[in-house]
């Protein structure tokens, strides 16, 4: 009994592993009889887990989406819970999480029956927003939201190496038809970017994802082009960097880092300490104006001194002239 219940675990994380595997592929994974891993799937329907069986040359065997939660695992209030943190923690784009995250937000969106979809959809409608979707980035801009269902499948789709097809429109507003191989989902500048091989292009290619639409899973598995997590990161950073234009500064202020950091909360998780009394707060932006507007997050008082090309200094100088009279006037 113990070495049954022992194979029909790991049966059960095999399925939650891919989105689809071949009876073959289990029956040699598990080291099994075809009439053993049918009696094996047999018992975990029992126990409430949807899974579908597949026909075919391509037939085998997937954990349904859409079935209810896995009993003795998960109430629906608990699992209401975790999705919700997890879809939170995620469209966040926090460092050194963001793959744990989505790897476990693919799991449970996988078994998320519609009823529950609809309540943490409510419910992530009716609160406010955190530090993801709906948040402001350092410069006081607007965010643009990340559609977490388009999250999900994306995540899904990376899990499991499928193609998929979608229509993508560019920073000039010119709209194309692609079909990719994605690889890693990747958050850079609270902004969610899909890297793929485009399989038209024969290249590496980054999206953003609030820029996809009309997304469509083939079914179609690929081997995937291996990269390191650093590697996945570099291509899009670089690829972002290379489609606008970057200014950067560096703030040095009067302040103790701790001091600083606790101000300014996530946007100040880059600030160095300089000495016992001072740091530094890196800067990155589109424009000297988007910028300059940074500087007014710095603390009420706080001396600083703002370090960067002859542009953003000449503009800061002309601002200062300019408020010094509008406040002379009034």
């Amino acid at each position: 009994m113990a070495a049954t219940t022992s194979r029909t675990l790991e049966l059960l994380s095999l399925l939650q592993s891919h989105r689809h595997w071949s009876a073959r592929e289990l029956v040699d994974r598990l080291g099994v009889s075809d009439r053993t891993l049918r009696r094996d799937v047999e018992r975990l329907r029992e126990l409430g887990y949807g899974i579908e069986s597949l026909r075919g040359s391509a037939g085998g065997y997937r954990l349904e989406a859409g079935t209810g939660l896995p009993p003795l695992l998960l109430t629906d209030d608990e699992g209401v819970a975790i999705a919700l943190g997890l879809r939170s923690q995620a469209t966040a784009g926090l460092r050194g999480a963001e793959h744990t995250t989505l790897s476990a937000l693919a799991k449970i969106e996988q078994v998320l029956p519609p009823a529950l979809r609809r309540r943490i959809e409510a419910l992530q409608s009716h609160t406010a927003a955190g530090p993801g979707t709906g948040a402001r980035n350092r410069a006081g801009r607007p965010s643009p939201e990340v559609d977490t269902d388009l999250l999900g499948l994306l995540a899904l789709a990376c899990r499991d190496s499928e193609r998929l097809r979608f229509r993508y429109t560019d920073a000039s507003g010119a709209a194309s038809a692609r079909s990719v191989e994605p690889y890693r989902l990747v958050p850079v500048a609270r902004r969610w970017y899909l890297l793929a091989w485009d399989r038209d292009r024969d290249d590496w290619r980054t999206f953003r994802l609030d820029r996809i639409s009309d997304v469509f899973p083939t079914r179609v598995r690929f081997d995937p082009h291996v990269l390191s997590e650093d590697d996945a990161r570099e291509r899009v950073e670089r690829a972002v960097r290379y489609r606008r234009r970057v200014i950067t500064a560096r703030v040095v202020v009067d302040l103790p880092r701790d001091e600083l950091v606790e101000h300014l909360g996530w946007y100040g998780r880059e600030v160095e300490a300089v000495d016992a009394t001072r740091c530094a707060w890196p800067l990155e932006a589109d424009s000297v104006e988007v910028l300059a507007s940074a500087l007014m997050w710095l603390p009420p008082g706080a001396r600083y001194r703002v370090e960067g090309s002859a542009e953003l200094q000449e503009f800061l100088a002309a601002q200062a002239t300019r408020f010094a009279a509008a406040s002379a006037a009034a």
